[in-house]
C-alpha cells in the first residue's frame, strides 16, 4: 500500500541530487557524479511505480498545503496524481533513468561530466514536478524550469558557436508560446477564481464561469494552447527543436522523449476541459497539429543528419497526438504520447551509439553497420518498426487510435493526410535504416565499433517498452484504456475498425518497402527522383524556409532597427555634440541631461536608495535576544490595535 506522504518525494530526489552535483560534483565526486543521478532517479522510481499501479487499479492521490494568501484566497501546492499524470509518471521515471544509465557511459570523459548529472537531474526533477502539480501555478513554474535546463543542456558545448546560437534560439522560441500560456492561465483565474486542476474541472462540469462570456474562456484556451504550440514545436514555432540537437544525444532523448516536449502535449490533456467546455477551440487544435504531422515528415524525407532525421520525425509525431486531443481524442493522444516516449528514446539513444561508434552523424558516410553493431542495429530496428507502425509493436496500435479518433468522428480530410503522414514516416525511417545499417561502408575512412554495455543494455530495456505498451490499445483491452484515460472527462469512445487497421498497416508496409527498392535495390532512383521532383526535394530539403523567412521578416528587421538607434546615438547625436554651433550645444546639454539624469542618475539612485535603507535595517540587527523580543512584542501590539479598531 503507497503512503500518500512519500510521493512529494518522487520530484524531491533528483533535485537532491542536482544540488549536490551542482556544488560538490566537480571538485569531490567527479565520475561518481552519475551514480548519485541514476541512484535518485531509481529511488523516484521506487516510490513512483507502485503509486502509478494503484492508480491504474483506481486509486486516487491528492494533497495540498497552503502557499500564500491573496486577499480572501489562498494559493495552495501539492499534487495530484490521477489516472492521466500516473501514465506520464509510469513514463518519466522509467525513460527517464534509462537515459541517464546510457549517458553515464555516453558521456564519459567530458571534463564537465557533473555538471551535465546535475542539469539532467533538475530537469527531471522539474518534470516530474510538473506531471503531478495540481495546480496551474505550480506547474508553471516546473514549466519554466525545464525551459532553463533544456537552454544549458542545448548548449552544453557552448565552445561551439552552433550550439551556443542553437540554445539560445530555443530558448527564445519557446518564450514566445510561453508568454501566451501565461496569459492565458491569468484569464482563466479571472473566470474561473482557481488555478487548482480539480476545481477547474468541477467549476466547468457545472458550467460556472462566472460574469465572464464564453468567448473570454475560449480566447484564455487558445492562449494556453500557445504554450503548447512552443514547447512541443508546432507549427510555427518548430524551428527550435531541430537545431536543439547541438547538444549531446542523451539529452535529445530527454528532450524528445521524457521531458520538454512531452510536457506541451500534456498541458493539452491536462487542460481538456477547459477545451471541451469551448468546443470552437478544437478545430485550432486540429489544424496546427495535422499542418505538424504532415510538414515535418514531408522535411524527413530529405534530411541527412541521423539526429536531425529523428528530430522532424519527433514533431511529426507531436502533431498527431496534439490533432488526436484536437479531435477529442484524450486516450488516443495521450496513448500515443507514452508508447513514443520509448520507442522515440530508443531511436535517439541508438543514433548516439552510431555516433559514438563512428564519430560521424551524416548518414551518407554510414553503411554496413549492422554486423559491426549488432545491439545498436537491432534495436534501432525494432524502434523503427514501432514508430513505422507495424503491428503488434505498441506504435501500431497507438497511432491506430488517432487513425480511428479521426475516422470515426467525422475528420475525413484529416483521416487521409495522417494516412499519407503514417506512410512517410515509415518510408524516412527505413531510408535511414537501409543507409545506415545495410550495404556497404561509404566512407572508408570510417571505422565502427560497438558500444559499451552500459549503454547497449538501456536499449534493450526500451526495446521492451516499444514492444509491449501497445497491449492496452489493443481490441483486447481497448474499452478498458479508454475508460481509464477517460476518468472524469467525457469524450466519445470508438470501436476498433477493420478499415482503418488495415489502411495503417499498408501505410506502414508501402513505406517500408518503397523505401527497400529505392535504397536497397535500386539505389540510383533517389537521385533520379530528386532531379525529376526538384520543386518539392528543394522544399522539404530547405525545410519550406521557414527559417529564412524568419530571418527575413523577423530577426533583420529587429537587428536593424537595433543599428539605426546604435548609429543615431553614437554618429549623429555624438558627432553634433562634438561640433559647434547653438545646435550642437543644445544637443550636447540634452544628451549630458539623459546621461546624468536617467542613465547614470537612476541607477546610481537605486544604489543609493539600498544603501540607506541598509544603514537603517541593519540597526536592528543587534545580536540581542531582548531587542528582537522588544520589536515582536511591538509588532504584535500594533496588530492588537488594529485589529480591535483602538485607534
Amino acid at each position: 500500500m503507497v503512503t500518500a506522504d512519500r510521493i512529494f518525494l518522487i520530484p524531491l530526489l533528483p533535485f537532491a541530487a542536482f544540488v549536490v552535483n551542482i556544488l560538490f560534483g566537480a571538485r569531490f565526486l567527479k565520475h561518481r557524479a552519475a551514480w548519485l543521478s541514476i541512484l535518485t532517479s531509481i529511488a523516484a522510481c521506487v516510490i513512483a511505480l507502485p503509486v502509478c499501479f494503484e492508480v491504474f487499479g483506481g486509486a486516487r492521490f491528492a494533497n495540498d498545503f497552503a502557499w500564500l494568501r491573496i486577499n480572501d484566497g489562498v494559493l495552495r501546492f501539492g499534487y495530484l496524481v490521477d489516472p492521466l499524470s500516473a501514465s506520464l509518471l509510469f513514463m518519466v521515471v522509467i525513460v527517464g533513468t534509462l537515459i541517464q544509465i546510457y549517458a553515464s557511459g555516453y558521456m564519459q570523459g567530458d571534463p564537465r561530466y557533473s555538471r551535465f548529472f546535475a542539469y539532467v537531474s533538475l530537469f527531471m526533477s522539474a518534470m516530474l514536478t510538473l506531471v503531478i502539480s495540481n495546480n496551474f501555478i505550480l506547474f508553471f513554474m516546473a514549466w519554466e524550469i525545464m525551459g532553463l535546463c533544456s537552454y544549458l543542456l542545448i548548449g552544453f558545448y557552448f565552445q561551439k558557436e552552433s550550439a551556443a546560437k542553437a540554445c539560445f534560439k530555443a530558448f527564445l522560441t519557446t518564450r514566445l508560446g510561453d508568454v501566451g500560456f501565461l496569459i492565458g492561465v491569468l484569464m482563466l483565474f479571472l473566470a474561473l477564481g482557481t488555478f487548482d486542476f480539480s476545481e477547474i474541472n468541477r467549476a466547468l462540469a457545472l458550467g460556472d464561469h462566472g460574469a465572464l462570456p464564453l468567448s473570454f474562456l475560449a480566447t484564455s484556451a487558445i492562449f494556453i494552447f500557445c504554450g503548447t504550440i512552443g514547447k512541443s514545436a508546432q507549427f510555427p514555432l518548430h524551428v527550435w527543436l531541430p537545431d536543439a540537437m547541438e547538444g549531446p544525444t542523451p539529452v535529445s532523448a530527454l528532450i524528445h522523449a521524457a521531458t520538454m516536449v512531452a510536457a506541451g502535449v500534456f498541458l493539452v490533456a491536462r487542460s481538456f476541459t477547459i477545451f471541451m467546455a469551448v468546443p470552437e477551440t478544437m478545430p485550432v487544435v486540429t489544424t496546427i497539429g495535422c499542418i505538424t504531422a504532415f510538414m515535418a515528415a514531408f522535411i524527413a524525407l530529405t534530411q541527412t543528419d541521423i539526429k536531425r532525421i529523428l528530430a522532424y520525425s519527433t514533431i511529426s509525431q507531436l502533431g498527431y497526438m496534439v490533432t488526436a486531443l484536437g479531435m477529442q481524442g484524450l486516450g488516443a493522444g495521450t496513448f500515443h504520447l507514452i508508447t513514443h516516449a520509448f520507442f522515440k528514446a530508443l531511436l535517439f539513444l541508438g543514433a548516439g551509439s552510431v555516433i559514438h561508434g563512428t564519430h560521424v552523424q551524416d548518414i551518407r558516410q554510414m553503411g554496413g553497420l549492422f554486423k559491426k553493431m549488432p545491439h545498436t542495429a537491432v534495436t534501432f530496428i525494432i524502434a523503427s518498426l514501432a514508430l513505422a507502425g507495424v503491428p503488434p509493436l505498441s506504435g501500431f496500435w497507438s497511432k491506430d487510435e488517432i487513425l480511428l479518433t479521426a475516422f470515426a468522428s467525422g475528420h475525413t480530410l484529416v483521416f487521409w493526410i495522417l494516412l499519407l503522414t503514417a506512410f512517410m514516416t515509415a518510408f524516412y525511417m527505413f531510408r535511414l535504416v537501409f543507409i545506415t545499417f545495410f550495404g556497404k561502408a561509404r566512407d572508408p575512412h570510417v571505422h565502427a565499433h560497438e558500444s559499451p554495455a552500459v549503454m547497449t543494455l538501456p536499449l534493450w530495456g526500451l526495446v521492451l517498452g516499444a514492444v509491449l505498451l501497445g497491449i492496452p490499445g489493443s481490441p483486447l483491452m481497448h474499452h478498458w484504456f479508454q475508460q481509464f484515460l477517460a476518468h472524469a472527462i467525457h469524450h466519445p469512445e470508438y470501436h476498433p475498425s477493420a478499415f482503418v487497421m488495415t489502411c495503417s498497416v499498408i501505410a506502414a508496409v508501402g513505406g517500408i518497402t518503397l523505401a527497400g527498392i529505392i535504397y536497397m535495390k535500386n539505389t540510383h532512383w533517389a537521385e533520379s527522383i530528386a532531379k525529376r521532383f526538384r520543386p518539392l526535394y528543394r522544399l522539404s530539403f530547405n525545410k519550406f524556409y521557414l527559417d529564412e523567412i524568419y530571418s527575413k521578416f523577423i530577426i533583420r528587421p529587429f537587428t536593424a532597427l537595433g543599428e539605426v538607434l546604435y548609429r543615431f546615438d553614437a554618429k549623429v547625436i555624438d558627432g553634433s555634440v562634438n561640433g559647434v554651433g547653438a545646435g550642437a550645444m543644445w544637443l550636447g546639454a540634452v544628451k549630458n541631461w539623459i546621461d546624468k539624469y536617467i542613465v547614470d542618475g537612476l541607477v546610481n539612485f537605486m544604489g543609493t536608495l539600498t544603501c540607506f535603507l541598509n544603514s537603517i535595517v541593519k540597526r536592528l540587527q543587534t545580536g540581542f535576544v531582548q531587542n528582537y523580543l522588544l520589536i515582536a512584542f511591538l509588532g504584535f501590539l500594533a496588530f492588537i490595535i488594529w485589529e480591535l479598531k483602538l485607534v
